[in-house]
């Protein structure tokens, strides 16, 4: 005979996905080399327990007008703007805003709305001198979010965000490894990630970057 088992109730379904994205956008290499398809699937599924499966195609198609998405994700899009493996932590930035506008997003601290604004309107000149990881927080605070590890040998993005989903997350992409073409080192040869970009906004996708001097020459080769 078939052993009856009980169930989770949704709202008990739901918490554990919510949970275990929060958990997939900070340390998408714990996922494998497909972090994105973790992520799509873990939203796949919260999606269909909010009886709102199309919710994701419709990000997506946004993400497309933007220029944010690609044939393969958004990755395939960060891969011409981030070198290396490092542009996986960009690729989960943009998953945790649209997880930030469903309610899903944990962020580990929110800044109020004044703290924001300042921030987005001094950073994109800020952003216009080469600056690493210490600069980052020291100018701007603990973030909401790391995507990545406190290692300081490894890159990773710092989001800064407010309680309201229609304040833009600010995203800042740092970057360590060797140069391309380069013999791989270890430890790499910065005792911390460089900044390589600033992004934010809602506007053509590649605009809302501003890359340092470092970032511009780290850009990949088409």
């Amino acid at each position: 005979m078939p052993i009856s088992r009980s169930l989770a109730a949704s709202d008990e379904i739901r918490a554990h996905l919510v949970d275990r994205l929060n958990l997939a956008l900070r340390r998408p290499g714990m996922f494998g080399k497909e972090s994105e398809l973790a992520l799509r699937m873990l939203m796949d599924h919260l999606l269909f327990v909010e009886c709102q499966p199309e919710a994701l195609a419709d990000q997506q198609r946004i993400w497309e007008d933007r220029g944010a998405w690609s044939s393969t994700g958004v990755a395939g899009v960060f891969r011409g703007l981030i070198p290396e493996r490092y542009y996986e932590y960009g690729v989960a930035s943009v998953y945790a805003e649209f997880a930030h506008g469903r309610g899903w997003l944990k962020p580990d601290r929110v800044l109020d709305p004044d703290e924001h604004a300042v921030l987005r309107g001094a950073v994109r000149q800020w952003a216009g001198e080469d600056r690493v990881w210490a600069d980052v927080v020291d100018a701007f605070g603990t973030p909401s979010m790391l995507f990545g590890s406190n290692n300081s040998y490894y890159g990773k993005t710092l989001g800064y965000l407010t309680d309201n989903p229609e304040e833009p997350m600010v995203s800042f992409h740092l970057w360590n490894g060797s140069a391309p073409g380069a013999e791989q080192s270890w430890p790499p040869e910065h005792e911390e990630p460089l900044l390589l970009a600033v992004r934010f906004g809602t506007g053509p996708f590649r605009q809302t970057f501003t890359f340092t001097p470092e970032g511009r020459r780290r850009l990949p080769v088409e």
